[in-house]
């Protein structure tokens, strides 16, 4: 069976989630174009290294050529100073756009965040139709690659899908991730959706496996066809057996963005 890309970019390649989207995407292109800041040493047949940082435009344009399809995982995956979120996450992520936009890309599919939402209440289930509320620096760096993303698919018809990632880890380590878990097999099976449905637009959607307690709601996403197939319930009893019952007012819990929403400000 033919696979449905010739070319497919993956930044971030050496971070965690990269490491998994290399292993579990070999079916969805021929080639994985391979980006990070670092050399990689360990090249199969069926791949290639693109060295970039995302702040340099002319780097990025050079290594979205002959791409057909991207998956978006680079630059900063924490909360820090606006400084250093704005080079990696937001003139980074607009070069990626830029870049994808001149040489033809087909179709974007990145690493939004909960975080572009996170100070909604866990009171709440949310849709993929909510206001955008970030809960940090992060936060907003996220928001401003889903309204990128919108108007890139509006004005130029570049596809996107925007994941927001929760907790995607091997495990969950807290109460708040019982409820926020993503696992790396879930993980890969959002974006491999995202990259193989038919039409996608501009589509946001939720990141999360199958847990007992939901705080999101994807059926606005549907044409994605994403059926997350694990459960943080494995793991519960391990959990709150190690974690104390949390405050229920404390903002850790209280959000949808936990620490970040609970942090203070960041600063030097």
């Amino acid at each position: 069976m033919a696979k449905r890309y010739t070319r497919l970019l993956i930044t971030g390649a050496a971070g965690v989630l990269g490491t998994v989207m290399r292993r579990e995407l070999t079916d969805i292109a021929d080639t994985l174009r391979l980006s990070d800041r670092k050399l990689f040493d360990d090249l199969a047949a069926h791949e290639e290294a693109a060295i970039c940082d995302l702040t340099d435009a002319d780097a990025v344009l050079k290594m979205t050529r002959d791409v057909d399809a991207v998956v978006h995982l680079g630059g900063v995956s924490k909360e820090s100073t606006f400084d250093a979120i704005l080079e990696a996450n937001i003139r980074g992520f607009y070069n990626l756009y830029e870049g994808c936009r001149k040489n033809g890309v087909k179709r974007v599919t990145w690493a939004s965040s909960v975080h572009a939402v996170g100070f909604y209440p866990t009171t709440q289930v949310i849709d993929t139709d909510v206001p955008l509320r970030p809960d940090s620096n992060y936060g907003l760096s996220k928001a401003f690659g889903e309204a990128t993303a919108q108007y890139y698919w509006d004005k130029f018809g570049l596809e996107s899908v925007s994941v927001r990632v929760y907790s995607s880890f091997p495990k969950p380590s807290d109460r708040r991730q019982l409820n926020t878990y993503l696992s790396f097999r879930d993980c890969a099976e959002v974006f491999r959706r995202s990259l193989l449905a038919p039409v996608v637009r501009h589509t946001v959607i939720y990141g999360v496996s199958d847990n007992l307690v939901k705080f999101t709601d994807n059926r606005k996403a549907a044409h994605i066809g994403y059926s997350p197939q694990d459960s943080s319930e494995p793991y519960r009893a391990k959990v709150e057996a190690a974690t104390p019952q949390p405050d229920i007012n404390d903002r850790f819990i209280a959000t949808h963005g936990g620490g970040f929403a609970a942090a203070g400000h960041f600063e030097d």
